[in-house]
């Protein structure tokens, strides 16, 4: 992962499964401003989909994406 990519905030969602990782997420990112890049770590493999289509529908965007052996590592953008 670049440098350029640093998050502005982190939210470890590991061991927590359907739905925690994405409500967590939900909610961490309505507390940010608009240009804040959020870091969400999750090894529950729903949280894929889920964070996915949460970010579609806000109209956010993922800058990375990474499935590191159990992990899956999302830095995502609020707009």
């Amino acid at each position: 992962m670049s440098n350029k990519l640093q998050p502005d905030r982190k939210l470890d969602c590991l061991g927590l499964y359907c739905p925690e990782p994405v409500f967590r997420t939900r909610m961490e990112l309505d507390k940010m401003k608009a240009g804040e890049v959020l870091e969400v770590i999750a090894d529950d493999p729903a949280a894929d989909p889920d964070i996915n289509s949460l970010v579609k529908t806000l109209g956010y965007e993922v800058l990375y994406f990474r499935k590191e052996n159990e992990k899956i590592i999302f830095l995502i953008k609020k707009k």
